[in-house]
């Protein structure tokens, strides 16, 4: 039997990905972007392609951020679509989530940002969203 999540194969790339019964592979996430809660992982990847579907959201990046207790904690930073904007509440993306994922798998903070930091070739920069807001508090 498979297992359902495995380390890459591809010597250096840094994928974690899900082995499908019929033989296909799914990249799922990033070691460096997945975020380890109380011995368990949860990814980032599947959070943000989650909270990027809510019609009042227009980015989302999910980070981990330190916890005390769970080691890590994600925390997702959204940019509203324009017309949300100031509008779009935590207690609304949790409730959407939940329909989809474990509880413990809900991230404990939304941090609502104008935009979110690129890399130059447009990607999201979580290196630099970590190391800005490692400090973040997390208070549920």
């Amino acid at each position: 039997m498979a297992r359902p999540w495995a380390s890459s194969l591809s010597a250096g790339t840094g994928d974690i990905v899900k082995i499908h019964p019929n033989g296909y592979i799914e990249i799922a996430d990033r070691t460096k972007d997945v975020i380890k809660s109380g011995g368990e992982w949860i990814s980032s990847v599947a959070l943000e392609n989650a909270l990027m579907a809510h019609p009042k959201v227009q980015e989302a990046a999910v980070i981990a951020v330190p916890d005390e207790r769970w080691t890590e904690r994600p925390m997702a930073c959204i940019v509203a679509r324009p017309e949300f904007r100031g509008e779009v509440l935590d207690a609304e993306l949790t409730e959407y989530l939940a329909q989809q994922f474990a509880k413990w798998w809900l991230p404990d903070r939304y941090l609502f940002l104008d935009e979110l930091p690129k890399t130059s070739v447009g990607k999201f920069d979580k290196k630099a969203m970590r190391q800005q807001f490692a400090a973040t508090e997390l208070t549920v």
